[in-house]
């Protein structure tokens, strides 16, 4: 490949990289990439001389200099390398081989405040800097992920050919995805799952908010599993029937998918199902955290997201909760119930819970708008997020009908359709954290999602006696309800029979 030929390139050829890579090739653009240890860049391109059809399309690199001078200008170079400083040292290492308008394209898991702060180092140096979620796991980044990309919209309009390319296609009659891509093979047509989403940050954020939701969507499943397993006494490939039929209705979506496929595999080491033999501690890499976090420094109430996140936290402490099951004591499982029943109660529970994990995520998202000034096309995200990414499902398009019907909604629990789904479900909903919580199956996330429905829909809550003890003992006032909101009151404790303090 001679200079100023290719398309694009990209820097990091960890999985995600290579895919991303010959998904690029195989929509006919040229593409250089480069590894900071030449050996996996040499066996890379090797292989793909001898099994990828799109080789051609391909060159690789074991010099930054030559790499960057084989791009067409102006440059754009994805990064596909680990988050935090590993991307601030392939930036630096980048830097004085690029000219003005070049564009560097972030397509990591970047926290989102590290995006708005490499944007603002790039720009004053007169290059452009896109920050872009990428959704969809190994198989996305191959044949169609998820792509969420932010920065200036003269940045994105030189990358959105490419971009949306080489991301999922959605069939825009149905709004279901377009399945049966295949190598060198790739799918024409349809709504690309491909969009702006703002300045700077935002799209890392909406990819964050996306893996928050992630968390407890697949949180509630393992819950309903657990359910059934222990209320019942299902085997791991019954429960996975059930999946499978669930996968058929309004649950159906990747995640559903996939759980039936799992429960259903057979040890291929032993007897069973190889499920029942994995060790019960999970791992996370941290955008969950930071969605919880970032919920609690914005004073959103997204406590199922957190839920899952700690779940996953309780999860690891393996070795201590099983001491602990030899000394604290819970209820004998007792349970007289139609199997078939309970089994469409939790699914209602499973459904509702849902529809309070992504409510939450999306108020989150509304949230962030403001405070960090973008914005936000909810009813473009949902779609983006309907083919590619992991928590790709039937119910995003609910969720795009809702917000092309109103796109001031403060709630999707307050769209017709979800409000009619749980007014529905509800009464299933409270049936099965009811005997979750009497027969002692942890259920953290089916809790708390309800507890968040039952008080999103109270016109009052507890908050007054929690204000007065704020007032009490640290003065921090309190409003009345019956004097115009916004005024503010302190009262003298100790002595209630003095004066109330207008403040």
């Amino acid at each position: 490949m001679s200079t100023n030929t290719a398309d694009i390139g990209l820097i990091g050829l960890a999985v995600m990289g290579q895919n991303l890579a010959l998904n690029i090739a195989d929509h006919g653009y040229t593409i250089s990439v480069y590894n900071r240890d030449p050996e996996k860049t040499r066996k890379f391109t090797a292989h793909c001389k001898e099994n990828e059809p799109s080789a051609a399309k391909l060159k690789g690199f074991e010099d930054l200099a030559t790499f960057v001078l084989s791009i067409k200008r102006p440059r754009k170079i994805v990064l596909l390398v680990k988050a935090g400083s590993a991307t601030d040292v392939t930036i630096n290492a980048l830097i004085p081989f690029l000219e003005e308008g070049d564009i560097i394209i972030d397509g990591g898991n970047a926290l989102w405040t590290d995006t708005i702060r490499r944007e603002k180092e790039l720009k004053a140096k007169g290059l452009e800097f896109i920050g872009s979620g990428v959704s969809g796991g190994e198989t996305g980044a191959r044949f169609g992920p998820s792509l969420m990309p932010s920065g200036t919209r003269k940045a994105w309009s030189s990358l959105e050919p490419i971009w949306r390319d080489i991301a999922a296609k959605v069939d825009p009659r149905t709004g279901k995805p377009i399945e049966g891509a295949e190598p060198g093979k790739p799918v024409q047509g349809g709504f690309s799952c491909a969009e702006y989403i703002g300045p700077d940050g935002a799209g890392h954020y909406v990819k964050m908010v996306h893996n928050g939701i992630e968390y407890i969507d697949m949180q509630l499943i393992c819950e309903a599993y657990w359910l059934m397993k222990n209320l019942l006494g299902m085997r791991a490939d019954e429960i996975g029937k059930v999946f499978e039929e669930w996968n058929k209705g309004e649950l159906s979506s990747f995640l559903i998918e996939i759980t039936g496929d799992i429960l259903q595999q057979k040890d291929p080491s032993g007897d069973g199902f190889l499920v029942d033999k994995i060790m019960d501690a999970a791992g996370q890499k941290g955008t969950g955290q930071w969605t919880a976090a970032n919920a609690l420094e914005l004073g959103s109430p997204a406590n199922a997201i957190a839920a899952a996140v700690f779940a996953r936290a309780l999860s690891t402490v393996k070795d201590e909760r099983v001491e602990a099951s030899t000394i604290l004591k819970g209820p004998t499982i007792k349970l007289e119930a139609d199997r078939e029943k309970l089994i469409e109660a939790i699914r209602n529970a499973l459904y509702c819970s849902k529809i309070c994990a992504y409510a939450q995520g999306f108020q989150l998202m509304d949230k962030a708008q403001v405070a960090y000034n973008w914005k936000l096309n909810f009813g473009e995200i949902a779609q983006i997020w309907r083919g590619g990414c992991i928590i790709r499902a039937r119910f995003l398009q609910k969720i795009t009908d809702a917000y092309a019907l109103d796109s001031r909604l403060k709630n999707l629990m307050l769209d017709p359709y979800f409000t009619e789904a749980l007014d529905e479900g509800q009464e299933s909903w409270r049936e099965v954290v009811s005997l979750a919580v009497r027969n002692g199956i942890p259920a953290q996330a089916f809790c708390a999602a309800l507890s968040y429905y039952d008080g999103y829909r109270s016109a009052t809550l507890p908050a007054n006696l929690l204000q007065a003890q704020r007032d009490y003992f640290g003065a921090h006032t309190y409003e009345r309800t019956d004097q115009p909101r916004g005024q503010f009151f302190h009262t003298d404790w100790p002595e209630p029979d003095r004066p109330q303090l207008k403040v």
